[in-house]
Parts: C-alpha cells; structure tokens; sequence
C-alpha cells in the first residue's frame, strides 16, 4: 500500500520556488547567478513594524491567540479595507490567516466539492490550479491575450461559466504580468456575474499597492457592492509591506464563510503567529510614508527592464501597471538554437538554457499557464537588473 495518497499526483511543486532553488544551489556551487525568478521585495520591513513585534515579544505576546486571529488585527484589516476601498466589514467578518495563500486554500478547501469549476484567466499564479485540484475542483482555465492587456473580457467570463461554476478567480494586479483592472472593467466582469448568481468571486489584491503612473487599484466590491455577499477579497502584507517571512494574510467575506474558514483552520495551523499579529497592526495602521519611496524604485526598476528588453527585435513585452513583474514573449525564438546546441522546444527550454549558459534565473510562461512567454521579477536592485538584462539580450542575439 502506497504511503503517499493519491491526491498529491493532482498537483506539482511550485515551479517558482523550484527555479529560486536551483538559482540558489547553482549560486552556492560556485556559479554566478543573478535570480530574478523570486516573487519576493528585496525592501527591509519598515523599522516601526519590526519594533512592534520585539515589544510584543517584551511584553509577552507570544502565546495563543483567537483561531482566526487577534480583534487588534482583525479590526486593523477591516479599518484598512474600508480607507482603501470604502468596505465596511466587521471584525467577524475577517479572518487572519498564515500568508495570503492560506487564505486562497482555506477558501477552496472549504467550499468545493468533486466537479465543481473554479474559472481561472491565464496567465495566473502558479497556486491557483493546484490549490483547486488539491480540494477536489476542477481548475477552468480561460487564457487571456497580450493584446487584451492580459485581463478577462466580459464575453470570456460569460462563456466560460457553467452550472457547476462555483468561483471565479480575479488577481489585480496580477502574478504575473502586472496587469490590473480598472473599476470600468470590474463593473463589466459584475454585470456578466449578476447573471450567475451561484458563482462566488475570491479576489486575489495582494499587490493592490504596488501601481504606477497613476493608476488606482479597486477591489470588486468596491465597484460592484451587490457581489459583496459572494466575494472573497483577500490581501496580505507580504508583498506592500515587504513582511514575505512573516506569513500574514487576510480575507473579508460574508460572516457565514468566514465561520467556516474559521473551523476549517482551527483543525490545520490554528491561529497565526501572535508576534507576526503584532506586527501586523502596526502594519496596517501605522505610517505608509515608505510606500513612496519603495514604489519609486520599482517604477524606476521597471522602466530600466523594459526599456533594455526594447533592445531585443523579436521580443514583445506588455508595459504592466503594477506589482513587480514583466512577462515578455518569447515565441518568436522558440525552434532556435542556442551555441551550447540546446534547441529551444518551448519555454521551459528557454529558461533552462539561460540560467545554464548565462546565469540568469527566470521563470517559464507554462508555470503561469501561459506558454511562450517568461516572467522576470524586478524585485531587485537596479545594478542587478542592468547586468542581468545584458545576459539576456547576448543571450537572444547568439541564438541561432
């Protein structure tokens, strides 16, 4: 009898992760390696978040908290999605999670059952399908276009939702192309749903403050507030708040939903780490004067990347309006040569080949369900980005 179940063959390792690994052994095997594959801020955390969690410590907050996390924090959460969107929700109606993707696997874990669809527009992140798979979904996946700027058309939500739909997943700005709806856009994506009323909606805004040239994140509910009762908005202060280690996520949703979610944790990790919590209040209602700044260097980074991938002729590559990511199109080399002699079948190919010839760890547009593109991270520093977009642009002229 096997010992491993049946249902880890449904999903794969991250395939970001993987990449960020093996840039980080090769690195440690003596190569020189430049990692942008991470989805990871290279930002310290804010000095008032970290002196938060020591007076916690000091003061002895280190035991047990509520399963679905402090009232402190889940005040904070809810005080924050109402200054940034306008949402009124209570702290029942928010639940504290141990990073933003236990939230999405809480939500699906909780709610799905054999054969029910979860619409998932590609180019997605990396978890969403396999998360889905793991609680017994089926992930539908819808591929959008570079041309439609990456994002969901109404008439492909539309065809795309079936009776068995159960959720719909929407990931503004996204991972990993950047790409963020406008509130006209969401109000479009609303009217189709207001068709479908058994189908759920879990919004993924994890990079919502991390936007450029004045674009203004909105959340669904915000724009659409009669979906309110079937939504999921999730976020966490991971990647804004550049807090990756300290593993805190929430979500607000219909009281009823998070009760289960709340039950449903309390039998895997219980509540979050209480000095983590701690943290997390000062977080979220403490001082944002770091924002600026940090948005300003990925604005800057951003530029840098594409302006130097401007250089590669057969490269295309959507200008994103937020988080930290480009998703260039490499299609146009695939069947190529490299001078080692690796032919590049696909993608996977593409990727493998320049960590190997060139050490620059990137990551594969199939990873993303999106073929024929790759994803680098600009959650580096600038001299970085400059040498490692030399190596790619050799990299694409020796190809033959």
């Amino acid at each position: 009898m096997p010992v491993i179940s049946a249902r880890l063959d449904r999903i794969s390792p991250s395939q970001t992760i993987a990449m960020t690994q093996k840039a980080r052994e090769l690195r440690l095997a003596g190569r020189d390696i430049l990692s942008l594959s991470a989805g990871e801020p290279d930002f310290a955390t804010p000095a008032h978040i970290c002196e938060a969690a020591v007076q916690a410590i000091r003061d002895g907050d280190t035991h047990y908290t509520d399963v679905a996390g402090t009232k402190q924090l889940r005040e904070a959460a809810a005080a924050r999605l109402n200054a940034d969107y306008s949402l009124d929700y209570t702290p029942d109606e928010i639940i504290i999670s141990t990073g933003g993707k236990q939230v999405i696997y809480n939500v699906f874990v909780a709610t799905l059952n054999a054969g029910d669809e979860v619409v998932i527009p590609s180019p997605a992140w990396v978890s969403y399908p396999d998360i889905v798979a793991l609680a017994d979904g089926t992930p539908v996946i819808i591929p959008t276009s570079e041309h439609e700027g990456f994002k969901l058309t109404p008439d492909a939500l539309r065809a795309a939702l079936t009776p068995r739909t159960k959720w719909l997943v929407l990931n503004s700005p996204c991972n990993p192309t950047g790409a963020a709806y406008t509130g006209a856009e969401l109000n479009a994506l609303a009217e189709v749903l207001a068709d479908f009323p058994h189908v759920w909606v879990l919004t993924d805004d994890i990079y919502a403050k991390l936007v450029y040239d004045g674009f203004e994140a909105r959340t669904i509910v915000q724009v659409a507030p009669q979906l309110r009762s079937r939504t999921v908005t999730m976020n966490g202060l991971s990647k804004a708040y550049a807090m990756t280690g300290w593993r805190i996520g929430y979500a607000a949703a219909p009281a009823g939903l998070i009760k289960a979610l709340t039950k449903l944790q309390g039998q895997s990790t219980s509540n979050a780490c209480s000095i983590a919590q701690a943290a997390g209040v000062a977080a979220l209602t403490g001082s944002h004067d770091f924002l600026q700044p940090m948005l300003a260097e990925y604005k800057a980074r951003r530029d840098l990347v594409l302006s130097e991938l401007a250089k590669i002729p057969d490269i295309s590559c959507a200008t994103p309006q937020g988080a930290f990511y480009v998703f260039p199109a490499i299609k146009n080399f695939l069947g190529k040569r490299t001078p080692q002699g690796r032919v590049l079948s696909s993608d996977e190919d593409f990727v493998a080949a320049l960590l190997e010839e060139k050490g620059v760890a990137t990551v594969q547009g199939r990873a993303f369900l999106h073929p024929g593109y790759f994803r680098i991270s600009y959650a580096a520093d600038r001299a970085v980005l400059q040498q490692a977009c030399a190596r790619i642009i050799a990299f694409c002229a020796e190809l033959g």
